[in-house]
This record gives structure tokens, sequence and C-alpha cells, in this order.
């Protein structure tokens, strides 16, 4: 919004502006937020930053080495729309407390040093990615999670139809139009508040999954702003449905036998202005060039490894499964929806010829899953990466039809988080290249998310096993 802290400081006088949100990610990938009177914002702290305690929520140190400071980037600013006082939002760096230095293990540093790291290759000197955004907004969810009361309720008026609109079947939302759509005018509201914070939205429409689930697609943007933006996308949609009297929620699995919500990542390098993906010869297949191929190469090589970064959940496995659309197997191909990498039909110009990676989610930290990615690509680049060698495709086939003879060629995602994260510790020297990913950040993503995710899950009885053994 503003090219200097100068632009901005005028701006708040200006506008009687009355409050300054601070908004920075926390190592999980959640927004954690700090506010402030307008008239206490000074030009040192575009300099120095707001301290604050980093070993508390956002993850960042330990508890005797913990103050971080979040230091506000002018170009980032945003009016914000859900707060009663008139508030200016910034997205915030996380630096050190002492020397204001960039912190080598917040995630958003780490995407602008693989930005960095491939323009000192020479390969790119831009990376433009875009997200795709499913999510559920459900009219009511009540979580209980007590020894003795476990479970879960969930309500939507899509399904549970109060006779005015037809109930939408299961897995048979896709484009589906109001009445039965009940979600359009929302969808509208969060994409036109986008618009007004400089968030390109292409279209949104209905998905696949019948109780409120919903697609929002922009338009590709530089790594770190794409990053950017996505924060927002999910920010906006969740205080939109709570404006509402709704809850929004981007978990990977939040109703069993019903579609998944996925964030596929479309991706493209250009250099001087010029793309690298398109082969002008058309010699290759769908049109991708030597360094695409290559890139796609890398990811695929990578992709057990990178689901550890970008599906770090347990809910995560429970939508990488046969038969939703979503991928299993890593391979890629031209508009297949069950490869790992969809080449997409319609993208045939020079400027439009890209790669979408479709299995991650919105679980883990945008920032970290953006240039996690983008290093994959890289080292398939770099090591001139043979696609054809790993049994990566092309394959264009109904992957869910093939013998097991021919499944057993193609490697598998991992299954669990347990799996990704193992995969992750034996295969990372890719995103420590010129110390993009701190190693100490990699070792303790890991250790956090077995303690925290696959161990509590694993020790707790879930509701199904009462059906399956209450009676053993």
């Amino acid at each position: 919004m503003f090219d200097s802290a100068e632009d901005a400081l005028k701006y708040i006088a200006d506008h009687d502006i009355e409050m300054i949100d601070l908004k920075v990610a926390g190592i999980r990938g959640q927004w954690l937020h700090i506010t402030m009177p307008a008239r206490t914002f000074t030009q040192r702290l575009f300099e120095h930053g707001v301290g604050y305690d980093g070993s508390s929520g956002s993850g960042f140190g330990t508890v005797e080495s913990g103050d971080v400071a979040a230091r506000p980037e002018p170009e980032t600013a945003f009016l914000d729309p859900f707060w009663e006082k008139p508030t200016l939002s910034f997205i915030c760096g996380t630096v050190t407390a002492d020397t204001a230095e960039p912190f080598a293990e917040d995630p958003r540093t780490m995407a602008r040093r693989a930005v960095a790291y491939m323009r000192a290759s020479g390969i790119a000197d831009e990376a433009l990615m875009a997200p795709e955004f499913e999510f559920n907004i459900f009219d009511r969810l009540d979580v209980k999670n007590d020894p003795y009361d476990t479970r879960v309720t969930v309500r939507s008026a899509e399904v549970d139809s109060d006779g005015t609109a037809p109930a939408i079947p299961t897995r048979g939302g896709y484009l589906r139009m109001p009445p039965a759509d009940q979600l359009h005018d929302m969808r509208s509201e969060i994409a036109i508040l986008l618009g007004e914070m400089g968030v390109a939205v292409r279209y949104h429409h209905h998905e696949v999954g019948a109780a409120g689930q919903c697609e929002l697609e922009v338009e590709l943007a530089p790594l770190v702003k794409a990053a950017d933006q996505a924060m927002l996308v999910k920010y906006v949609a969740k205080n939109v449905a709570r404006r509402h009297g709704k809850i929004a929620t981007f978990m990977p699995k939040p109703i069993y036998g019903e579609a998944g919500n996925g964030m596929h990542v479309h991706q493209k390098l250009d250099r001087k202005g010029q793309p690298l993906f398109h082969d002008p010869d058309q010699k290759n297949y769908a049109n991708l060039s030597d360094t695409a191929l290559h890139y796609v190469a890398g990811l695929l090589n990578h992709g057990g490894a990178l689901t550890g970064l970008t599906n770090p959940s347990t809910n995560a496995f429970k939508r990488l499964v046969p038969g939703f659309e979503a991928p299993v197997h890593l391979f890629f191909s031209l508009a297949n929806r069950s490869a790992a990498i969809r080449v997409p039909r319609y993208a045939v110009a020079p400027q439009e010829k890209r790669i979408e990676y479709r299995p991650p989610d919105a679980t883990g930290n945008i920032y970290a899953t953006l240039a996690a990615m983008l290093m994959a690509g890289l080292d398939g680049i770099e090591a001139k990466t043979d696609v054809t060698a790993g049994h990566f495709g092309p394959f264009d086939v109904d992957i869910a039809k093939e013998s097991d003879e021919f499944l057993s060629k193609i490697t598998r995602l991992p299954q669990t988080l347990g799996d990704a994260l193992d995969a992750l510790e034996a295969d990372n020297a890719f995103l420590t290249r010129g110390q993009v990913f701190p190693q100490a950040f990699i070792n303790d993503w890991i250790n956090i998310r077995r303690r925290t995710d696959v161990r509590e899950i694993a020790t707790r009885p879930h509701p199904h096993e009462y059906r399956l053994y209450l009676d053993a």
C-alpha cells in the first residue's frame, strides 16, 4: 500500500487512523497480532519493530532467549475491515529484539532467502505462485474433547435443509447454483474485501463438498507476496464467516466421506520478464521447457520430504486417499487431477505456462510451504534431474484403474504424518542450501510436530474405535 514508512505515517495522520495492528505469522502458520494507538506509532518502529515474547505462542526462540520484534513492512499495509475503530494493519517480519536483524528461523524470512538463493543461482529472478484456496463454511461446529465426552457436531444448512432449498447430496456441490448454494453472497463479500486489500481474485465457486465447501482462486504473484496474500485470504474468509454467524475452516478433511480441502499451488519461473516454463520449440510434453521438466522432477523427487512441511497435520493424510481427486502418487500429467503435478491444459500461452503442485493443504506455514517447493524445484534444475528416470511420468491415465504392478513402480506419497516427518528428516539437504532453511528450524519443526500432533492423536481414543472394539 505504501512505498515508504514516511508515506505510511502521512496516511495515518491524514486519514484519522486510530489504531495500528501488527500481524506476524508464528512457526505453525497462524497470524498473531499486536495492536497499538496510532499516536504511538513512529518511524523508529519501522526500523526496530515492536518487541514481544517469541517463546509464547509464536514458537520463536526459547523461554530464556525468546525476545523478538515484529517489524512492519510499509508495502503490506491495508485498512482492516474487521475492527470497530479505524485501523491500519501491517504484515510484519520477525527480527531480533536487540539488533533488529531478520530472525533466522522466521519462515517469512526463509521465504525471502529462498528467492535470494534463486536469484543468486542465475536460474530465474522471479518465482510466481498462486495457491488455490478450498475451505468449508459451516453454520456451526461444536467440539468437545474431554476424557469422558469426546464429540464433534457439525451443522450445515446446505445439507440439513430447512425445506426452502434443496439439500446438496454428498460430493454433489461442484459449481452448484443458488438456492442450493447458500454461500454465494458470502464468497462475493470475501472476494470484494480481498480486492480492496490488493489481492487479485480470479473467481470463486462452490466446491464438490456438500457441506459448504468453497473455492477461491487468485492471480499469480511473487513468492513472498503470494504467501502474504494467502494469510489475507484465510483472515478474511474466517472473519466474514464470523460476521455472518458462521465458521470457516481450511481443515483438510473435516467431514468423513466428503471431498477434502487442498491448497494446490500454481507456479512458474521468469527471468528478465521472460517465461522459463514454456517450450518455444514445442518438442517436449505439454510444451514444457527443459527447465520446467527439471523443476517438476525436483518437486517429485523430494515429494515425500515436502509433505512434512506442506501437509504437517494428521488430518492432512485423511484427505490424501484414493477416490477424492486428491493425489496419492508422485507423478505428473496434463490436466490429470489424480496427479501430484498437473499441467493446466488451458495455460497454453508462453506467459501462462505453469505447473500445479496438488498435495499441499493450508495446515502448514505458507511461507515455509512455498519456499520449500521452490527449493525442491531449483534442486531439480541445478541437478538437471530427469523426470522420466524416477518413473514420475507423464502418465495420462486414471491412476485408480491401473494394475498393482503399474502402481508399484510409482512413488507413493507418505500415508501418515509420521511417515512424512521421517521423509523430511532423511531428505532436507535441498532446503538448507544457502542457509535458506536453518537446520535448527527443520529439527525443531519435526520434533514439535511429532510431539504435539503425531503423539497427541495417537494416544487419544477415537470415537470410531468404540464402534470397532467396545464389545471386544
